[in-house]
């Protein structure tokens, strides 16, 4: 499918260097992504940090909650970013495929800190929707290719994750070196995502170099497989935005799926 006019590409971000790394320099580079992105009506977003038993939809109130956990920058509990929920989206969204309703979901750091970054005066309304609990990446892919058509009528999807997520390895230094083992496991993925080898990427805890120190626990990577998903519905093109690591570990790596 050719991209029409109101198309806004599919990103990925991983949000963990805004937690770890230089917040301020991180949101900088965020925000010059952002302005380079076509504008977008509206923003459904699937962070790493909520999983639930079925595909859920988080709130659409006028100035949802902001959730804040333990690992946040010291002074994050002092964010106000007023961005709007979408209702409108919302019901796009369930048009498309079974989707279970939370409205008392607040939106969590996947949300706010990079949304915050890249629109600061928070004039897009925005979506937050789940991870479903033991989906495949096969799985996720597929609910992406249910999600992609949103993005062809002027809605950013985004994926809130991280490429690489070991916290127990991380240097001290924000600005270390990195390690082999993140960079080969970061270039793998960027080589299997840039040429649409879905079929390896789907299987990378057993064939991605490095897999269980890039990624030892938890659904970091998995909203990766959504919006590679929707992005599989269009003309292929990938570009990495942002790169490199802080903390030695830590892969900045951002991707943007079309033009």
């Amino acid at each position: 499918m050719a991209p029409g006019d109101d198309h806004v590409p599919p990103i990925f971000i991983s949000h963990v260097p805004t937690l770890l790394g230089d917040v301020e320099a991180r949101g900088a580079e965020l925000a010059t992504w952002a302005r380079a992105l076509p504008r977008p009506r509206s923003v459904l977003v699937v962070s790493s940090r909520w999983q639930a038993e079925a595909l859920s939809r988080g709130t659409t109130a006028g100035r949802p909650a902001l959730l804040h956990e333990a690992d946040e920058p010291e002074g994050s509990q002092a964010t106000r970013w007023s961005a709007s929920g979408a209702p409108d989206l919302a019901y796009d969204l369930h048009q498309l495929l079974p989707v279970e309703r939370e409205p008392g979901r607040a939106w969590d750091a996947g949300v706010w800190m990079p949304l915050s970054a890249m629109f600061p005066a928070a004039d897009v309304p925005v979506l937050q929707v789940s991870l479903v609990l033991g989906a495949t990446p096969r799985s996720l892919f597929a609910i992406g290719r249910k999600l992609g058509v949103l993005a062809s009528r002027g809605v950013l999807l985004v994926g809130s994750g991280a490429i690489t997520h070991n916290l127990a390895a991380l240097d001290p230094r924000p600005d270390a070196p990195a390690v082999g083992w993140a960079r080969e496991f970061d270039s793998w993925i960027a080589n299997l995502v840039a040429d649409a080898e879905h079929e390896d990427l789907f299987q990378w805890r057993t064939k991605a170099p490095n897999a269980r120190l890039a990624q030892p626990s938890g659904p970091h990577l998995d909203p990766l497989f959504v919006v590679a998903g929707a992005a599989s519905l269009y003309e292929h093109s990938v570009g990495f935005p942002l790169r490199g690591f802080d903390h030695g570990t830590v892969s900045r790596r951002a991707i943007q799926f079309g033009r």
